[in-house]
């Protein structure tokens, strides 16, 4: 089985639009599959350096001069790369979500389909699991992390049986908390819900919207001149960010102005977003929700 199957492949690493001895990142390397095809496209003098924080992704790394797999959160993505040496890139690529490996291995907890330890941590050293969160999480600070990040109407309600259940018996695994929350799931919905309750949880544990905002900010100090910037985005609270840097430069509020009232923007949006064929989501389920947006330094 592949580790990760890449999505919008073609379309992502072309958004780069690379020149062959330019100096790329991919802050989200998983199975490789989007080095690869950067690697493809460089000279023996361009660079390609690549991060991820999940050690399962280490066993992935491709032998090749021309590149460096660096195992850390992309929040960090500056501080690291300084280390080699480098101040600015020509481009950089962000495939963001879970990893196909990730959701497949059922000890991890990600996927709804498993019955597996309460855990989603995509860096198995952070001390903060999904148990932690459902266990001790206090009433009001649930129901925020389900409205915000699983934009679930009913998380009042969700969070309240969540406390009123682990005062009986710690809730210690994915399917435990299947069955405390069963009233919420009615069939039809039962898939989209659940995935919904679990994404909320997964964001929370990894601190994927603060990591993401820190990340893209550093894009901007980062990226040359005509550099480019391609990420795919899974959800809306994801790509609502990416979008918003790229029109703004900011996450809140309106573009800066100078002196004179002139709006100064880091990004020109290049085209519209982008989004899989149907041919590749019948070949790859998890392409559906894919959105790329690509831009360019200005």
């Amino acid at each position: 089985m592949n580790y990760h199957n890449p999505v919008l492949l073609k379309e992502s690493v072309d958004g780069l639009n690379i020149k062959p001895n330019g100096v790329y990142v991919d802050v989200t390397f998983g199975g490789g599959g989007h080095s690869k095809e950067i690697l493809s496209r460089l000279d023996e003098d361009g660079k390609l350096f690549a991060f991820d924080q999940d050690d399962d992704a280490l066993k992935n790394t491709i032998d090749d001069p021309r590149f460096t797999l660096i195992n850390e959160n992309f929040r960090h993505l500056k501080s690291f790369l300084r280390l080699y040496g480098i101040k600015k890139v020509d481009g950089i690529l962000a495939d963001l979500g879970v990893s196909s490996h990730q959701f497949n291995e059922a000890d991890r907890g990600f996927s709804i389909r498993f019955d597996a330890k309460l855990d989603m941590r995509m860096n198995q050293n952070d001390k903060t699991s999904a148990y932690e969160i459902i266990n001790y999480y206090d009433e009001k600070k649930l129901a925020d992390i389900l409205f915000q990040y699983g934009e679930l109407r009913n998380s009042r309600a969700i969070a309240k049986q969540i406390v009123e259940a682990r005062e009986e018996k710690k809730i210690e695994t994915s399917f435990e908390l299947k069955e405390v929350l069963k009233r919420f799931l009615p069939k039809a919905k039962e898939h989209k819900i659940l995935a919904q309750i679990f994404q909320a949880i997964r964001i929370e544990v990894n601190e994927e919207m603060d990591a993401l905002k820190e990340f893209l900010m550093q894009t901007m100090d980062l990226l040359e001149k005509g550099g480019k910037l391609s990420v795919i985005s899974y959800h809306s609270l994801e790509d609502r960010l990416v979008k918003r840097l790229i029109q703004k430069g900011k996450f809140e509020g309106e573009p800066e102005k100078d002196f004179y009232g002139n709006v100064s923007l880091p990004f020109k949006k290049d085209g519209k977003f982008i989004v899989p064929s149907k041919a590749e989501i019948k070949e790859n389920n998890r392409a559906r929700s894919a959105k790329l947006r690509i831009a360019t330094r200005q």
